[in-house]
């Protein structure tokens, strides 16, 4: 393998090629990241899935990827960045195959299991090879790269996922990474250069299990924790005993770290050597804490409120996503001449501003048009974000620790972005449940006084599943026509009060990030 000079990356063949194979990989794990989220209703239909098996399905793939995030960036410094990509592109390939072919929701979720592996393996890779291959002057623009695919996949998801889902079926959902999975490991192995550092690493099995047997406890929890209502799991187990024990393990694992004698998977040097990893990784959790949940309370609005179809909702998306391209590229390249930390810190101000634009347009009532103003700023300065924040947190970091620093970062805005859903979610289900009932008795009197009470019980029940309440059974049809058009009022009022309390909180969130940039250390 050619051996990486800590001071200086390696000059290879065509980087830019280098970097869109990579990237197609890393495009595919975020994809299947969202895309699945808008087969649910299928998948329940079509191979006879619960409700809970299906989230299931969805969250397996988001655990197992957080979770593992830390050893496989660790094991690209051990074995080799191209190596360690071709494993997690093939795995994920083969799991796609097999995600396809399952004909039950065990078969599914096993799959799954395997997706979120091959994801979490190649994913750091990415990170280390830019930081290996380009030079410091490049790299802004080569993040711009990243950033951009990172911005656009989510949104790509629910577009490409409403095309397949109404002409080929939910199996082409897999099925359609299969050969672009097969291409990309070829165009790997033909372009990409063996990159490791040249000191050969040591794995820290102990801290391994440790940070495994952690984030697990931790990032189960905060995945779970609404569903059993934050209580009993079953028999002894609660939600807060798993988050408590996973925390515990994680504390355990920092000491560990500290008081080991080989080699540790996380290397203290990374927080030591200068002030940009550690506060970018703190600026980085606190900005996906705020960001997570904007998509989330959009596409419910769009779908459950506005009655748009999910390709519907997709498109009025779409610009956004084109926007979030267009300002990662051009933040990479003013990242390269002026710094990352002034851009970042502009992107998160503008991207609070943009957030506040859209809680003032967002109405019961509102077009796709009203929304556009806020979703281009938001687009814009999303992009502009996300790519300096990788520059000022990777800035610095000796090439034969890019593994290391790659799958901590991951970690920390993995593990931010769980952590964002669920308290974002919680702050949409309190607001949501108190500006229904507000609702819902304001427009009881419409309803014959027999009726009243069960409409209140129902848009309340309606918005446990963020959807209009159902008319009783029996009803004569012009009772069920005001019943059903009465609830459908209440609840997009009530959505919408929500979706602005929540969008609020997550502009401050956005603001104490871009405070954070005061303590990075470089302009």
């Amino acid at each position: 393998m050619s051996a990486l000079n800590p001071a200086e990356p390696l000059s290879a063949k065509r980087p830019w090629l280098v970097l869109c194979i990579l990237c197609t990989g890393f495009f595919m794990s975020l994809l299947d990241g969202t895309i699945v989220n808008i087969a649910i209703p299928t998948l329940i239909i079509d191979i006879h899935a619960s409700y809970d098996e299906v989230l299931w399905i969805v969250d397996a793939y988001l655990l197992v990827f957080s979770v593992l995030l830390l050893t496989t960036g660790r094991l690209g410094d051990r074995f080799g960045y191209r190596r360690l990509f071709l494993i997690g592109i093939s795995a994920f390939t083969v799991a796609s195959a097999l995600c396809g072919l399952s004909d039950s929701p065990g078969q599914l979720l096993a799959a799954r299991v395997l997706q979120g592996v091959g994801g979490a393996i190649l994913f750091p890779q990415v990170i280390s090879s830019i930081l290996a291959i380009f030079p410091p002057r490049q790299r802004g623009r080569a993040f711009g790269v990243f950033g951009a695919i990172a911005g656009f996949a989510p949104i790509v998801g629910p577009i490409g996922g409403g095309f397949i889902l109404a002409h080929l079926g939910w199996r082409w959902i897999f099925f359609i990474n299969v050969p672009i999975g097969v291409l990309t490991a070829l165009s790997a192995l033909a372009f990409v250069p063996a990159l490791r550092p040249a000191r050969t690493h040591k794995l820290d099995l102990v801290g391994v299990a440790l940070a495994t047997a952690g984030l697990s406890g931790v990032v189960f929890g905060l995945i779970e924790g609404e569903r059993y209502d934050w209580g009993t799991i079953t028999g002894p187990i609660s939600i807060t005993s798993v988050l408590l024990a996973g925390g515990l393990l994680l504390v355990l694992f920092v000491v560990w770290q500290r008081v080991q004698r080989g080699e540790p998977l996380v290397p203290l040097e990374l927080f030591t050597s200068g002030r940009g990893f550690p506060a970018g990784n703190a600026i980085g959790f606190v900005f996906q804490l705020g960001m997570i949940g904007i998509a989330l309370v959009l596409v419910v609005y769009l779908q459950t409120a506005r009655a748009y179809s999910p390709l519907q909702t997709g498109l009025i998306l779409l610009p956004n996503a084109v926007l979030t391209a267009i300002g990662s590229a051009l933040a990479g390249r003013l990242s390269d001449k002026v710094g990352g930390k002034r851009v970042l810190m502009a992107g998160l101000a503008t991207l609070a501003v943009g957030l506040v634009v859209l809680v003032v347009t967002t109405r019961a009532d509102s077009s796709a048009w009203q929304l556009l103003p806020g979703l281009l700023i938001i687009g814009l300065a999303g992009g502009a974000t996300f790519v300096p924040l990788q520059h000022v947190t990777l800035e610095g970091v000796d090439p034969r620790l890019a593994g290391a620093a790659s799958g901590v970062s991951g970690t920390t805005r993995q593990v931010g972005g769980v952590l964002g859903t669920a308290v974002l979610g919680a702050i949409l289900s309190t607001s949501l449940s108190s500006a229904l009932r507000q609702e819902a008795e304001a427009r009881a009197g419409r309803l014959p006084a027999g009726l009243r009470s069960q409409f209140v019980e129902a848009t309340m029940a309606g918005g446990h599943q963020f959807s209009p309440p159902v008319a009783p059974r029996g009803l004569p049809p012009a009772d069920t026509a005001l019943f059903v058009r009465t609830g459908h009022e209440a609840f997009t009022a009530g959505y919408v009060s929500a979706l602005q309390v929540t969008l609020l909180a997550s502009a401050a969130l956005l603001v104490l990030a871009a405070l954070l940039c005061f303590t990075l250390s470089k302009p």
